[in-house]
């Protein structure tokens, strides 16, 4: 199993460098780069951050986990911005995608959403036409098709979207249990299209290693998603110690996982180097 970092997207350091991080990530041996998505928030915009990440590293992967597709109102622009971003890293980016469930994000973009569904629909036939047949609008994805998509959630839309335009699926941060237990669902919504192979399966996970760990994990993930089942769930299974990441790493690669995105919560550069400890890297 992969296992993959996330960037120090929550509440951005201004003093933590996008550049040594990636830097980090990509010397200590993480598979990809991973961004989160909030309109809402103090957060980086997911395919800018990626950029800046992209032009410090030529190897690592560069994964939207996930990004709200429906907020890109203008289909041939996202699909433009994500073929230069996969043009200009070589073809590095994987585009994690889902709509998202916090009204807040759309009322601040003046999308409506209630129609969130039938936009990100609309936006990956026109992604994906464009990526194909180019249409006059460059650049070409250095990915054939464009890049790989992942889609988030369970939902008959969401599996939908998987078999029609997917690489894979990917889980939320809420446990290896709950990855387990949609897990079947995936599976047979790809056997049931007739798909070659099988589907990529990325989960992702939060974690906080060192002094205070627990509490900053807790203050900044309570913050983020502020309440609900989601919030109480991710805490719950939020990293915190050495041990408990290599035991719920071992445990995704148990269940199936193909790479696993961890994201940092609090701490400087040396997060990257404890979680790369921690897994053995």
């Amino acid at each position: 199993m992969d296992i993959g970092i996330g960037l120090q997207a929550l509440h951005p350091d201004p003093d933590l460098s996008v550049v040594d991080w990636a830097r980090r990530a990509e010397e200590r041996g993480f598979s990809t780069l991973g961004t989160t998505d909030r309109l809402a928030y103090d957060t980086y915009e997911p395919l800018t951050a990626l950029a800046v990440a992209a032009g410090a590293t030529s190897r690592i992967r560069l994964t939207t986990a996930i990004l709200l597709a429906p907020l890109r109102a203008n289909h041939a622009l996202f699909a433009k911005s994500a073929a230069t971003l996969d043009r200009l890293s070589d073809g590095r980016l994987v585009l994690g995608l889902a709509p998202g469930a916090r009204e807040d994000d759309y009322s601040a973009s003046g999308v409506d959403f209630r129609q969130r569904g039938k936009l990100f629909d609309a936006l990956l036939e026109r992604a994906t036409r464009q990526w194909q047949d180019h249409g006059g609008i460059g650049p070409r994805p250095a990915t054939a098709g464009g890049p790989p998509m992942l889609f988030g959630g369970f939902t008959k839309p969401a599996l939908r979207r998987m078999i029609t335009y997917g690489r894979g699926w990917i889980g939320g941060a809420q446990g290896v249990a709950n990855f387990q237990a949609v897990l079947p669902r995936v599976q047979q919504a790809w056997q049931d299209a007739g798909k070659e192979g099988t589907p990529r399966l990325v989960a992702t996970a939060h974690f906080s290693l060192g002094p205070n760990a627990e509490q900053r994990l807790h203050h900044r993930l309570a913050n983020y998603y502020t309440s609900g089942t989601y919030t109480r769930e991710s805490i719950e299974a939020g990293l915190t110690t050495p041990e408990g990441v290599a035991r719920e790493a071992a445990a995704y690669a148990e269940a199936g996982c193909d790479e696993l995105i961890l994201f940092p919560h609090g701490g400087g550069l040396e997060q990257v180097d404890l979680l790369a400890d921690a897994v053995g890297l």
